[in-house]
């Protein structure tokens, strides 16, 4: 019986492709010094959670459905009176995914989710923190195949943050460009 391990698709592209690619455009004089994606982060911020606890389960139940990683509720920092808000009550979801399930998302993300968007013509290139860190708005959650259409009570986003361990937003674009982001102006250099 042999004992492969298995590598995600992207895993292995990241290695074998984008590494190469990236050294050889910014003339790093190690491959070490390439970046890389650490983590990806999905949060979920979920209206009318006061009022309606159910709503974060929901919410909780379809983040796990689409990652395949356990979802936490995220907490009001503080309390906001007009909001009815009091400080600790859960007002959102999160998942942060790592490793193999981070790949394996970004592969699903990039080849059945995105193209499922009505009217896709490509990701925004300015959504980049400054850090190295690129943030994607989702407007309905209903783009990933897992989401059974016909059980979904509301259509909802959520935000989904590549975190690399890019120096410059413009390491960052090429890095998530190179593993297969649809960047709507991929021909044009970003600063």
């Amino acid at each position: 019986m042999s004992t492969t391990k298995y590598i995600p698709r992207l895993a292995s592209k990241y290695r074998n492709e984008v590494v190469p690619a990236l050294v050889k455009k910014f003339s790093y004089k190690s491959i070490m010094q390439a970046p890389k994606l650490e983590k990806i982060c999905i949060n979920r911020g979920v209206n009318g959670a006061v009022n309606d606890k159910k709503l974060i389960d929901i919410a909780i139940s379809e983040l796990e459905q689409i990652t395949g990683q356990k979802a936490i509720p995220t907490l009001s920092k503080k309390d906001i009176s007009n909001f009815k808000l009091r400080k600790g009550m859960p007002i959102g979801a999160k998942v942060t995914l790592r490793g193999e399930k981070m790949y394996e998302f970004l592969d699903r993300l990039v080849s059945v989710a995105l193209p499922r968007v009505r009217d896709f013509k490509g990701i925004s290139d300015k959504a980049f923190d400054g850090r190295g860190n690129y943030t994607l708005g989702i407007t309905e959650q209903i783009i990933f195949p897992e989401i059974d259409i016909d059980k979904v009570n509301k259509i909802t986003g959520m935000d989904i943050t590549f975190v690399t361990s890019a120096q410059t937003n413009k390491e960052a674009y090429e890095l998530l460009k190179e593993l297969g982001l649809p960047f709507k102006n991929a021909n044009k250099s970003n600063n």
